[in-house]
């Protein structure tokens, strides 16, 4: 039987909600289902207003709108993360600046970036890698005393904390995704925490294709009409009707999802005491909701004969980013500040293994597979 790297997971719910939203006689979004997961994201992050978007790349575009990222502003970002870090943000004329990760949690190193700071720096944008929390206070110290946005790319940290606060509710914005690879999810689909309240007029003005239509439909105004620049970044509420099963459950899921998680940490500690691979590293501060399972292999060549070893017996691990400083978008439009042998390494050595929710039943056969094959390397 195969075992796939993800297997995206239902509730049972899903459906019925569906149908539930075609009998309300609204598809477009923000119909009941999106106010529900509004009101669920703002209670359970202490969030001043939570917004729904189509994906975790259009909140982070918003983000960079409502921080007013002009052409050469200057974005502090690791290089070890997904593209849509960096692009959203160059959309606007930004220049991501890198700066190298952590050895231990694969996180923005926060001791490099304040050299990296410049006159022209605008934000910082801590990604918590595999929803393990950043060191946020050292990072949102530095932007305190420079004056510097704090945009939270919390795609993998959707119910993670750090010293018991929530990701994505530290920064003056955080984004989120929904993505059928994540804990919960919709398809595709994102929120923005709008954490500053003097952001949230505007943010609902950018979501809604720059109109003040939120405002009208509260009745603030008599007509809506064009004021500001914006897109349509909302979901459809068959969207948000399927999101809203899976948030009902959230906690379900990610406790199933920590069995899993724990399970691998355990199975693998033999292992890691011989020297054949890394664990992860989870600092005590912070509560991770057991995005992904990773191990770090002593090179590129392990990694590729150990994925090649499993994937003969149908289980199927990936590994992870191509460092975005060398790909040739991140050569054209980014900047690196120093070297980054950490971000390398990670780059050539991280295996990511399968772990989704319904599992349960197939994780002896990965982890027996991955004991078989990492024996004679």
């Amino acid at each position: 039987m195969k075992i796939p790297f993800n297997k995206p997971y239902m509730t049972g719910k899903e459906l019925t909600y569906i149908a539930e939203a075609h009998s309300n006689g609204m598809l477009a979004g923000d119909g009941p289902f999106t106010k529900r997961c509004h009101a669920w994201l703002e209670r359970s992050m202490g969030a001043p207003k939570a917004l729904l978007t189509h994906s975790c790349t259009a909140a982070l575009e918003m983000a960079a709108l409502l921080a007013d990222i002009q052409p050469g502003d200057e974005v502090i970002m690791p290089s070890y993360t997904f593209v849509s870090t960096a692009n959203a943000f160059v959309l606007r004329g930004g220049v991501p600046v890198f700066v190298d990760i952590r050895d231990d949690t694969l996180n923005i190193d926060e001791r490099l970036i304040e050299a990296a700071v410049t006159e022209r720096t605008k934000a910082i944008v801590p990604v918590h890698y595999a929803g393990v929390a950043c060191e946020m206070d050292a990072i949102l110290d530095i932007a305190a005393r420079h004056q510097l946005f704090v945009i939270e790319d919390a795609a993998q940290g959707f119910l993670s904390t750090y010293k018991g606060r929530p990701l994505g509710g530290l920064g003056q914005f955080g984004t989120y995704s929904f993505h059928e690879t994540k804990n919960v999810i919709s398809g595709e689909g994102g929120a923005l925490l709008i954490n500053d309240k003097r952001y949230v007029e505007r943010a609902e003005i950018i979501r809604e294709k720059g109109t003040n239509r939120s405002q009208f439909f509260r009745g603030a105004v008599d007509k809506y009409t064009w004021v500001d620049v914006g897109s349509s970044y909302l979901p459809g509420e068959v969207t948000a009707a399927f999101l809203w099963a899976q948030m009902e459950d959230a906690q379900v899921i990610t406790d199933r999802r920590l069995a899993i998680w724990d399970k691998y940490h355990a199975a693998l500690a033999g292992l890691e005491a011989r020297g054949v691979l890394r664990r992860p590293i989870v600092p005590q501060e912070c509560q991770h909701n057991a995005h992904m399972y990773h191990v770090l292999l002593d090179s590129l060549e392990t990694r590729t004969r150990l994925i090649a070893a499993m994937r003969a017996q149908d289980i199927h691990p990936v590994f992870h980013y191509v460092p975005l400083h060398s790909s040739p978008a991140g050569r054209k439009y980014a900047r690196c500040h120093g070297e980054l042998p950490i971000t390398d390494l990670a780059g050539d050595r991280l295996l990511r293994l399968p772990l989704w929710t319904g599992l349960e039943s197939q994780q002896d056969r990965v982890i027996e597979v991955l004991h078989e094959a990492l024996g004679p390397l």
